[in-house]
């Protein structure tokens, strides 16, 4: 992992843990444990978990980017993150 991908994986650790811990979810790394996953949520789009990533990388995300992002690993989410800051360059 280069710098510039663990700089984005740390900073996104950090919102997952906090998330995490309010869900009391296994630590697997999944994004998607950042919600309840006994009570899975209907819209992950509108909702402070997205709202406080696009905060940290001051980025927007799609819905659609909110969807991919649900599905990855931490470390799949920051190169995912990468690049929609290298786009908005």
């Amino acid at each position: 992992m280069n710098q510039e991908c663990q700089n984005i994986y740390n900073r996104l650790h950090k919102i997952y843990k906090k998330h995490l811990k309010r869900y009391r979810n296994p630590d697997s790394k999944q994004i998607c444990c950042m919600w309840s996953t006994y009570n899975p949520p209907d819209d992950i789009y509108n909702c402070q978990q997205i709202y406080d990533i696009e905060e940290e990388f001051d980025i927007e995300l799609t819905e659609d980017d909110a969807l991919e992002i649900y599905d990855m690993k931490i470390y799949e989410a920051s190169e995912y993150i990468i690049n929609i800051i290298n786009r908005t360059k």
